[in-house]
């Protein structure tokens, strides 16, 4: 008999025999049941080429040999409110307070692509990000930021192209080499299908505007991430772990196969391919689900694909904490979910890093808010001690044991999205969201049942009034951008303007590559609503079939 079998016969059924086990639920957020104690038997099926070295194929121990003793991950804070300005100034203050990456979030027009003057815009200008409508409001949300030295991402997926182009077209007119230029694009249109629904056109054009970022950026913006695979926006929406890795995974498989379509050579976009998940409330369960990750999608890049470079097969990705975790009760609370969320995900290797504010249930991060949020990383970085290991988890049977159990279960559910025809296929089928209602539906149950506990909510409950400032938005926000809209149409020349759209239009009606096209109506002062409004009249807008 094993040794392990035998303590468990024996010493553990002898203690709980004293003290029986709490009345709680041990399984993870995937409903992953742990058991007592690991030992050296359950991880022996683990193979080196499983596990390997930092550095190294398949890359479980992360994609650095390194990691974190040359350089910390990038601490890139979410931000973008109001109009350019009052976001420039918290770019600013963020910077100063040691951030060392930007990330940009829109108002809700934006990513629907809509200015900010549209009937549809009214009272959203501002709300949940940033305005921006223009070349002109990208000047003056990047004002004395160099686009050289200081990354930036942005969280922006069916205007991408045009968002992407206004970026390009600010660093052009300061004289800047965009060869030189770093970032990301979040642009992973897919999971807005599957979770956030922040689609225009069809599933399929869409796609089309993805790929052409894959094409043109390896050829003109070699240091940029053209997009950012977001698994986030699937876990929020209710998804297990276990679901949010595998249709992330799936999404990305999905927009190799299409840039492969086009006849792209996979080991000059690959390297460019980033990726970003969101980091829970169950430890273990997240630190497993980052080395799976990079598991998975090493092999499968290798040896389903084809790639030949090994930084097509490394993974890289930037990681927040869950923001579907806060609670409006007891916002203070929040603090701590938030250190050991963001703990968990730097001993799961991630790249990059944004840490939620206390009080992003309620409203806006306050900026004090925001600073906390920055400091709890820097913590970790400098006063832990985490970071001077590279893996430090590495080996542990448990961590071992939930890393296998995790690329099982999303590797099966990859291979029924195959089976199904792939990723539009599923999503045209209502198989993601079932999927993730059933999930959501589950943990709201043992919610309810207090079964699971949350702090706060539905235990340890208290009835003091909150006492949390909150961040309102100005309604002269929209006002100030709807003068300012006014003026670049009455500033800017016209013909320019109307040749430019022009241009979009053939480059969307023949299957061109539409990037030079929006780079120009950047540079000619077309807003973001008539390009997408060009592209609304070519692709049509899409409307999401009702499932049962």
């Amino acid at each position: 008999m094993p040794r392990k079998n035998e303590w468990l016969q024996t010493q553990y059924q002898k203690a709980i025999s004293k003290f029986p086990e709490r009345q709680y639920n041990f399984k993870t957020l995937s409903d992953i049941d742990p058991e007592p104690l690991y030992t050296a038997d359950d991880t022996a099926d683990l193979k080196d080429e499983d596990l390997g070295y930092p550095g190294e194929y398949p890359y479980t121990r992360g994609v650095q040999a390194s990691m974190y003793r040359a350089k910390l991950w990038t601490m890139r804070m979410f931000a973008g409110f109001g109009s350019a300005e009052q976001t420039n100034e918290r770019f600013k203050a963020l910077l100063g307070a040691g951030q060392t990456g930007l990330s940009t979030a829109f108002d809700l027009p934006t990513l629907m692509g809509y200015d900010s003057d549209h009937p549809f815009s009214r009272g959203e200008v501002g709300k949940c990000g940033v305005a921006v409508a223009s070349l002109a409001d990208m000047e003056i949300l990047f004002q004395d930021i160099n686009p050289e030295t200081v990354t930036t991402s942005m969280t922006i997926n069916s205007p991408a192209n045009a968002i992407w182009a206004m970026y390009i077209a600010n660093a052009q007119k300061q004289g800047h080499d965009i060869t030189k230029v770093g970032g990301t694009i979040q642009n992973d249109i897919l999971k807005e299908f599957i979770a956030q629904k922040e689609f225009i056109f069809p599933p399929e054009p869409s796609v089309k505007l993805v790929i052409d970022t894959f094409e043109w950026a390896p050829r003109y913006m070699p240091k940029w991430n053209f997009i950012s695979v977001s698994g986030y926006h699937i876990r929020e929406a209710g998804s297990t772990a276990v679901q949010e890795l595998a249709f992330t995974l799936a999404d990305g498989f999905h927009y190799v196969e299409k840039a492969l379509e086009r006849g792209l050579d996979i080991d000059e976009f690959a390297p460019r391919i980033s990726f970003f998940f969101d980091v829970h409330n169950d430890f273990f369960e997240e630190i497993a689900k980052f080395r799976a990750a990079r598991r998975i999608w090493a092999r499968e890049m290798r040896h389903r694909y084809g790639a030949k470079n090994p930084r097509s097969w490394m993974l890289r990705t930037h990681a927040q904490t869950a923001g579907v975790s806060l609670t409006a009760q007891q916002p203070h609370n929040n603090i701590a979910r938030v250190a050991i969320q963001a703990l968990a995900a730097v001993l799961g290797g991630t790249n990059s890093l944004h840490t939620d504010s206390f009080d992003e249930a309620l409203a806006l991060p306050t900026e004090e808010a925001a600073t906390i949020a920055l400091r709890t990383q820097q913590i970790i970085a400098y006063e832990t001690g985490v970071a001077g290991v590279v893996d430090p988890l590495g080996g542990s049977y448990y961590v071992e044991s939930l890393t296998h159990s995790i690329e099982q279960q999303a590797m099966q559910y990859i291979q029924q999205i195959r089976d199904l025809g792939g990723v539009e296929a599923g999503i045209e089928m209502g198989y993601y969201a079932r999927e993730i209602q059933e999930a959501a539906y589950q943990y709201q149950k043992e919610v309810d049942r207090k079964e699971r506990l949350i702090v706060g909510v539905n235990a340890f409950t208290d009835d003091r009034p909150l006492n949390v400032p909150i961040q309102l938005i100005d309604p002269v926000v929209e006002k100030i951008q709807a003068e300012r809209l006014a003026r670049v149409r009455r500033e800017r020349d016209p013909w320019q303007a109307q040749q430019a759209l022009e241009a979009l239009r053939d480059a969307a009606t023949m299957g061109l590559n539409t990037m030079p096209a929006f780079i120009e109506c950047a540079h000619a002062y077309c807003t973001l609503g008539e390009m997408m409004d060009v592209l609304r009249k070519v692709y049509g807008e899409y409307t999401e079939p009702v499932t049962l």
